[in-house]
């Protein structure tokens, strides 16, 4: 996943027409109510006389559906970063909306605050999952807003939730393809978590969720990884952001503090396993590129305990001379971004 620079700003809520089955924006961004265009300003205004903006940083605003909020509040919150916008400051705005909040004066608008980048939760694109998940919009309006977006110039965001409510593997493939479709510039995967008082919460009560594997869910993750790479398309997050109150109020679904690397460190068990059956050979020498052998070796060492029950002995070090996404096999470079499943 690529590193991205953002100062970002929690909206809980605001603008949601409809509570999805999931949500709680509360415990998912920590915050319990909407920042003031006044808190707004003073932040950035504390981040450029104490640290500076790093170039290439956006401002971002998240968490609801920044679109349907009054569209005053909008306004005032815009406002109050432009005094922070181009040299010396932020390069451009990013925001979150719904694909059914999105329309051609809506964009004008925002490009003239300076929204660079616009996120769509698109979560599914299976129209019985989000009819099942509450999510009150179709896949069709996530093809219609991305269009709309990319034609006015701005950067496409799409969002996907591994595992919903009624998703199967098929809809999360089918999903991926669909929205890798709509030609966005970034991704972000989410697995589902569970939280009190959602009604996804109530389904689980009744025994009726989850219903993917946890293996499924990270290698359709390492897939996804593939995919985005072979399109062009930069993965911004894998997983949802660690944090104490979605720690204290989640009771199930697909959660791992460090999902994104367990996500990753299962592409390069794959690629371990396939140079040991190309080459059939029991012994692997591995060089990694620098900063990867938490990821070869994987969380607690599982991959090097993986390949040692079925027979085969890892040695591994970092190598200056590997490159980012290969590795070194006994002297052999093999790609750690190997193909993806085929369900």
């Amino acid at each position: 996943m690529a590193k991205h620079k953002t100062l970002a700003f929690f909206i809980p809520h605001l603008g949601c027409p409809h509570r999805c089955s999931f949500c709680d924006q509360h415990v998912i961004s920590g915050r319990q109510t909407a920042p003031e265009p006044a808190e707004i300003a003073e932040t950035c205004e504390n981040m450029l006389r104490q640290y500076g903006i790093p170039q290439q940083t956006e401002a971002a605003f998240f968490g609801g559906s920044f679109t349907a909020v009054p569209i005053d509040y909008q306004n005032a919150l815009l406002e109050a970063v432009q005094p922070y916008m181009g040299t010396g400051g932020f390069c451009g705005i990013r925001i979150s909306t719904r694909p059914d909040a999105i329309d051609k004066t809506i964009l004008a608008r925002l490009k003239r605050y300076h929204v660079t980048a616009i996120e769509l939760g698109a979560q599914s694109m299976s129209d019985r999952v989000l009819d099942l998940n509450r999510r009150g919009h179709s896949a069709q309006a996530v093809r219609e807003a991305g269009a709309l977006i990319r034609d006015a110039g701005f950067s496409l965001g799409l969002q996907q939730m591994i595992g919903l409510y009624g998703s199967s593997l098929r809809d999360e493939y089918d999903t991926l393809e669909q929205l890798l479709a709509c030609h966005p510039n970034t991704m972000r995967f989410y697995p589902t978590v569970v939280l009190k008082g959602t009604f996804l919460a109530e389904v689980v009560k009744d025994g009726g969720y989850p219903a993917l594997l946890w293996d499924e869910v990270i290698d359709f993750g390492s897939d996804a990884l593939c995919c985005c790479r072979k399109q062009g398309v930069t993965v911004l997050r894998m997983g949802l952001h660690d944090s104490p109150s979605l720690q204290e109020n989640r009771i199930a679904g697909y959660y791992h503090p460090a999902f994104g690397e367990v996500v990753e460190s299962r592409l390069y068990r794959r690629a371990l396993e396939k140079a040991a059956a190309d080459h059939r050979i029991p012994i692997l020498s591995v060089e990694t590129a620098p900063g990867t052998l938490s990821k070869l070796l994987g969380q607690h060492s599982c991959n090097r305990k993986f390949l040692a029950a079925k027979g085969i002995h890892l040695t591994c070090k970092e190598s200056q001379k590997v490159k980012q996404g290969e590795l070194l096999v006994n002297g052999i470079s093999c790609p750690v971004y190997v193909e993806r499943q085929k369900i």
